[in-house]
């Protein structure tokens, strides 16, 4: 307790949205800003992007591509301060950010994470010299962190990526599929732990929905019976 404690004198819990010292993590101001950027209905039924019109069953995106996961949703839209703190979870080491993320993900989604029956959570991975280079995957720190909330197994090796691709937000919705194509891999001696179960994959941010796409191919090819995927942050549908 008293290491606890020491540990918080010197490296106190900031608001991962501002940076400003705060006791309860998020302050009060980003927590008002950050309620309004909650996806809520009408939303797309789904990726879980958030929809003008609520007789829109689904976003353009998903009406002009199939889908190979079966489900998905999201925390938060991707605007400020969202987007920041986003950015400084994935690129400058806030891995502490995780844990908040987790616990607003699971009060969020928890009772529809249960609907879907998820049996294990999985992170999409990064290619191992981008990995080397960032020195971690923010998905994976999310998973262990969602996992230890919803007491659900997590599976880091599992899913691979073993092809290097170009950065995704350049590329129009048919570069981004092509450019993720054959990215992933399953090993055959780990498919025993796919057959027949329902996974979640995590990532940071859900845009077309490509990489989402790609990884679920590949974990369904493996055995997996459906695939589902939990964002932070998700682009306004249309």
């Amino acid at each position: 307790m008293k290491i606890t404690k020491l540990l918080k004198l010197f490296w106190p819990e900031v608001c991962p949205f501002c940076g400003k010292v705060s006791a309860q993590g998020i302050c009060g101001e980003c927590r008002k800003k950050t309620d309004r950027l909650k996806v809520r209905e009408p939303k797309c039924m789904k990726c879980g992007k958030p929809v003008k019109d609520a007789e829109q069953e689904y976003c353009r995106d998903c009406l002009d591509a199939r889908h190979e996961y079966d489900r998905g949703a999201a925390l938060w839209v991707h605007k400020p301060p969202v987007n920041t703190s986003v950015y400084q979870f994935k690129f400058h080491n806030r891995r502490s950010f995780g844990s908040f993320y987790a616990k607003e993900m699971a009060a969020e989604y928890g009772e529809a994470l249960a609907g879907w029956g998820i049996d294990i959570i999985i992170p999409v991975p990064l290619y191992p010299g981008k990995y080397k280079k960032r020195g971690y995957n923010q998905a994976a720190v999310l998973a262990r962190e969602l996992g230890k909330v919803l007491d659900i197994p997590v599976e880091e090796r599992l899913l691979k990526r073993i092809r290097e691709t170009a950065p995704q937000k350049n590329l129009t919705p048919r570069k981004r599929r092509q450019n993720l194509n054959g990215a992933f891999s399953v090993e055959k001696r780990r498919r025993v732990f796919l057959k027949s179960r329902s996974v979640l994959l995590t990532d940071d941010i859900y845009t077309t929905g490509s990489t989402v796409d790609e990884a679920a191919k590949t974990l369904k090819k493996a055995g997996a019976e459906k695939v589902f995927y939990l964002a932070i942050s998700i682009g306004q549908g249309y």
